[in-house]
């Protein structure tokens, strides 16, 4: 495996103001670099604390060598979409209410894989009409990718007790997604 090339610091200013612009909450840019995520990630597979996901054992190095899942990749562009609505009802008066159900937030909407997949695939376009062409692939869940490690390594929060990112921004309520 080569070493992972870094992003100018005015090519990764663009880019986060680029897609700051476009909406996202938070943008960051993390290097391919994850041999010690892989390792904390192996152990607690080889602890069973999967349970039944057996799709969490599968796809071997996928998951921490970046460039095996997407040959090319040298860095990964993260970043944050929140989804608790601006305008949204109290949650403990939801609760409270008898005759109105609770849902989670980030299922109110539409499906966010695909919300989050669009406007991903629209950034990177962007990225490479206004900053630089480059050859990417898009992911938000919905491939072997670590990525709360690489959100962590791009600056966009810490891992809490709960296993999600947090950021003092805004609390776990977001959906991450990444450039390749």
């Amino acid at each position: 495996m080569s070493a992972p090339v870094t992003v100018s610091a005015t090519i990764e200013q663009r880019i986060v103001r680029l897609g700051l612009d476009l909406g996202w909450a938070a943008v960051g840019i993390a290097d391919t670099a994850l041999e010690r995520e892989a390792e904390g990630y192996q152990a607690w597979i080889a602890a069973g604390h999967h349970g039944e996901m057996e799709y969490m054992a599968r796809h071997g190095s996928l998951r921490w060598q970046p460039d095996d899942l997407e040959p090319g990749t040298q860095s990964v562009i993260c970043v944050a979409l929140d989804y608790w609505p601006q305008d949204a009802a109290d949650a403990e008066a939801m609760l409270q209410s008898p005759d109105h159900a609770y849902v989670s937030r980030y299922a109110l909407g539409r499906d966010y894989h695909k919300v989050l997949r669009n406007k991903l695939q629209a950034f990177a376009e962007r990225i490479g009409k206004q900053i630089a062409t480059h050859e990417f692939r898009v992911f938000t869940d919905s491939a072997p990718v670590l990525e709360i490690p690489l959100a962590v390594k791009a600056g966009l929060g810490w891992r809490g007790k709960h296993t999600l990112l947090l950021s003092r921004e805004r609390g776990s309520l977001f959906f991450l997604g990444e450039i390749y």
